[in-house]
């Protein structure tokens, strides 16, 4: 096969655009298509609510619908437009029930309430940013909204690790008398976490036992946890034995398993074991949270059977097992180098599955490509495209790892370009790996002009190193050819010569 015939479209490349502007310029058209198309209803026999959901689109606007409906004398109750925001806030449609609390506020003839307050600060750090929620916060007057209004902002504050803001806005919390409940103070722990610092969860503690805030499951296993990043699994210990004595807090598994995770760090195995066992006893029989937190443990201890034990103890829970859970299984099993038993719970999956998850597929491609079996990776891909299965960067990233391992360079560089398709939908870089290799294999085949296109590419994508160019400047010292635009690419790119380069410059000149 033809090199430049695999390589298509790696010359319609214009640097001059970032991968980021294609993908803004193809959403922002996809938006004005698709948002500007009206959408034919029947007014007279549509309500406010129906109205308001069928803007599926951000760039529609509900103050809009909300302000047409108010002006052809319907009435619209504060009751009911609370109800929508929260059906549309459960469909993550930030936008729209940010524009209907809005609407609301500047309706002088509603009550907003505290509650109001606080919910539009959380969908204005979500919606917009967390700048115009600082403000929008500033200018509360209402004591009791200020105060509801405060605990969105500091979880907004610890997402973002924001720990000088956080810490002042919990002194202006404690002015207020805002904290009485474990919550904020589950936040700065969380954030303490979060950023490293976990000799300061120990004094959020001591704040919360002098101010007699009682601690809730959340503050036990975080407080656990960080005595166990401090001091090690004795100290982690000593607050479990404090959570037992605890009688306004039941031990669950989620506390079991945060321990038995200490003891595995700490390098306790024995115990790890016997504290999973006891969580096991904890889980629910009516959903599946917290079995596959209890899997991925055990398959970090290196115990398949109580990887196992606990899959089928699953299967057994009512529910649907998710996408996620099956590439949860799918990963401990390949961990565990049981790729037997991957390969049936995979089996199980795509005979239940409504809709072909690339991504589930992709565990076992990457178990297949990493352990040489490309034969059966290459009869798994062949399979998931007859199955309707839409690969992904990864998909290619998977088989060019492999077929580069097995020195299939033709289908590794055409699985590159397809990659390379998909650059305007995603951030996906191919490793060096593979750059390197592919570079190579141009210069073995004496492709000069395919070498040089690919050079272009790869430097557009600031992927360009000195194997690269190495590479590139050996074809053109053999062949003769000038090599003075690769120096000058290699000085842009503030990469230095080493001893090899520099021999092959003076090959060159002499």
């Amino acid at each position: 096969m033809a090199l430049r015939s695999l390589f298509p479209n790696l010359r319609s490349i214009n640097p001059p655009y970032t991968v980021s502007s294609w993908r803004s310029i193809s959403s922002r058209a996809l938006s004005i298509d698709i948002a500007d198309e009206p959408a034919p209803f029947n007014k007279d026999h549509e309500d406010l609510k129906s109205r308001i959901l069928r803007l599926i689109f951000p760039r529609r606007s509900a103050s809009t619908v909300l302000q047409n409906w108010v002006d052809e004398g319907h009435k619209a109750s504060i009751s009911e437009l609370r109800r929508i925001s929260k059906q549309l806030m459960k469909r993550r449609r930030y936008k729209h029930a940010l524009e209907i609390f809005t609407w609301m506020e500047a309706q002088e003839r509603f009550r907003i309430s505290a509650a109001d307050h606080a919910i539009r600060l959380e969908l204005i750090t979500k919606v917009l940013s967390l700048r115009e929620a600082e403000e929008y916060f500033a200018n509360i007057s209402d004591t009791s909204s200020q105060k509801a209004a405060c605990l969105p902002l500091l979880h907004s504050y610890v997402k973002e690790r924001a720990t000088n803001k956080a810490e002042s806005l919990m002194l202006h919390m404690n002015g207020l008398g805002v904290n009485v409940s474990p919550h904020p103070f589950n936040e700065m722990m969380k954030l303490y976490m979060a950023t490293s610092q976990h000799h300061k969860v120990p004094s959020i503690i001591m704040q919360m036992k002098q101010n007699k805030i009682p601690r809730n499951v959340l503050s036990y296993n975080l407080w656990m946890s960080a005595y166990g990043e401090l001091s090690g699994a004795a100290s982690a210990e000593m607050v479990y034995k404090e959570m037992l004595n605890d009688k306004y807090v039941e031990v669950g598994w989620s506390s079991l398993s945060t321990l038995a995770n200490i003891y595995l760090k700490s390098g306790h195995p024995n115990k790890a074991t016997l504290a999973l066992r006891n969580a096991e006893k904890k889980l629910s029989t009516c959903n599946h949270l917290g079995y596959f937190f209890l899997i991925t443990l055990y398959a970090s201890l290196n115990d398949k059977d109580g990887v196992l034990r606990l899959w089928e103890a699953c299967k057994a829970v009512e529910g649907r097992i998710t996408c996620a859970n099956y590439m949860c299984i799918l990963l401990c099993l390949v961990k565990l180098s049981d790729i037997g038993e991957a390969e049936k719970v995979f089996m199980e999956w795509e005979s239940s599955c409504m809709k072909y998850d690339i991504r589930v597929s992709n565990v076992l491609l990457g178990a297949y490509m990493r352990n040489g079996l490309m034969e059966k990776a290459e009869s798994l891909h062949l399979r998931t495209l007859e199955r309707g299965g839409c690969p992904n960067y990864k998909t290619w990233e998977i088989l060019m790892e492999g077929w580069v391992k097995s020195q299939n360079m033709d289908k590794a560089i055409c699985a590159m370009k397809k990659g390379f398709a998909m650059l305007k939908h995603c951030n996906w870089r191919p490793s060096p790996g593979i750059v390197v290799p592919i570079a190579e294999y141009f210069e073995k085949t004496g492709n000069l002009e395919d070498a040089k296109q690919y050079v272009k590419v790869i430097r557009f994508l600031g992927l360009a190193n000195l194997l690269v160019y190495k590479s590139l400047l050996r074809m053109h010292v053999h062949t003769q050819r000038p090599i003075q635009d690769i120096l000058k690419m290699m000085q842009n790119d503030k990469i230095d010569m080493d001893d090899e380069t520099s021999a092959l410059v003076q090959e060159f000149k002499v």
